[in-house]
């Protein structure tokens, strides 16, 4: 599904990524996971062609993508809840949501999204601005799923948010299992281990640590979070 190969990426002179190889097999959620400033969000922001690619190889269904700019890659499939939500704040709920309808082509938000997110339907006449942290979070999914993607990205998803909405949000991103590929950053450690097939440890932007979840000690991961 997705195949990153070698990859560097820097800010102007100072190389963050260092010759990074992370594959995402088709179905498969993948936690990126280490302290902060290790690369983590970097890594997303070049896997969307936010920050340009240094040299390497980033490629989907065995198509390249690192000369592509963004909404092309969006239109091969990938979606990207990015950290802090980044919703439009004065559009409502249902505008929101329909942005994402450009890239599928579609005209009305489908059902089953308000189905996953009951309370979106209740407030998809609200600015998105005066929603909760976690209300937002469930918005900027929302409105990443209705492009239909084949791979998504989300950068911390639970960060700042109640425990119930996190509940909220896990059981959402379970009933996406074995369906689409998902790439997911997240620090809270009981998240990671109870959704992913796999996962890959960054430490200093290279990759300390990889492997399948269900083989891994959580002492291991743990040690590499911690603050």
């Amino acid at each position: 599904m997705l195949a990153i190969s070698d990859l560097h990426v820097a800010y102007g002179q100072s190389e963050v990524l260092h010759g990074l190889n992370v594959s995402v097999a088709p179905n498969e959620i993948v936690a990126i996971m280490g302290r902060n400033g290790m690369g983590k969000t970097t890594l997303m922001k070049s896997l969307m062609g936010i920050l340009p690619t240094k040299s390497g190889s980033v490629s989907m269904n065995g198509a390249e993508l690192s000369a592509l700019p963004s909404y092309e890659r969006v239109a091969k499939g990938l979606a990207y809840v990015p950290q802090g939500r980044m919703i439009f704040s004065t559009m409502t709920v249902k505008e929101n949501i329909e942005t994402g309808l450009v890239v599928s082509g579609g005209t009305e938000v489908p059902e089953d999204i308000y189905e996953l997110f009951p309370v979106l339907l209740e407030m998809k006449g609200r600015r998105g601005g005066n929603l909760s942290g976690g209300q937002q979070q469930q918005l900027a999914i929302a409105r990443a799923l209705v492009t239909e993607p084949s791979l998504l990205i989300l950068d911390e998803p639970t960060e700042g948010i109640q425990p119930n909405l996190v509940a909220a949000i896990k059981d959402v991103l379970a009933a996406f299992k074995g369906r689409i590929s998902l790439l997911l950053v997240e620090q809270y450690l009981d998240f990671a281990v109870s959704l992913a097939d796999s996962f890959v440890v960054l430490s200093r932007g290279t990759v300390a640590e990889a492997g399948r979840m269900e083989q891994s000690s959580r002492d291991l991961l743990s040690r590499y979070i911690a603050i």
